[in-house]
C-alpha cells in the first residue's frame, strides 16, 4: 500500500511541475516584444528611411481548376395537365 501512495504523491508532484513549467512557458512566450520589422538592423537597407528586402525569383504559382462533377440529370416532377382532350395525372418526366 506505500507503493501506490508513493507513486500518486510523485505523480502529483510530477504534474505540478510540468503545470509551473508550462505556465511559465506561456507566459514567456505571450511576453510583448518590440514590433520591428523582418528587415530592421539586418543589413537589408541603406540610408535613412529606405530600405529594400531581398528579393525572391520563383514560377508563378500555378492554379489548376478543380475537377468538375457533372451530375447525371435529375428527374423533374410534370403536374397533372390536358393533353389533346385527355387528361395526364403528375409524373415523374
Amino acid at each position: 500500500m506505500t507503493s501506490s501512495t508513493a507513486r500518486s504523491s510523485f505523480s502529483k508532484r510530477l504534474a505540478a511541475t510540468c503545470a509551473v513549467l508550462g505556465l511559465a512557458t506561456v507566459g514567456i512566450a505571450a511576453a510583448p516584444k518590440p514590433a520591428n520589422a523582418w528587415w530592421y538592423n539586418h543589413g537589408y537597407g541603406w540610408g535613412v528611411g529606405v530600405y529594400v528586402p531581398p528579393v525572391v525569383v520563383a514560377p508563378a504559382p500555378a492554379y489548376y481548376p478543380a475537377p468538375a462533377y457533372y451530375a447525371p440529370p435529375a428527374h423533374v416532377w410534370i403536374p397533372a395537365h390536358y393533353e389533346n382532350g385527355y387528361y395526364i395525372p403528375g409524373h415523374w418526366g
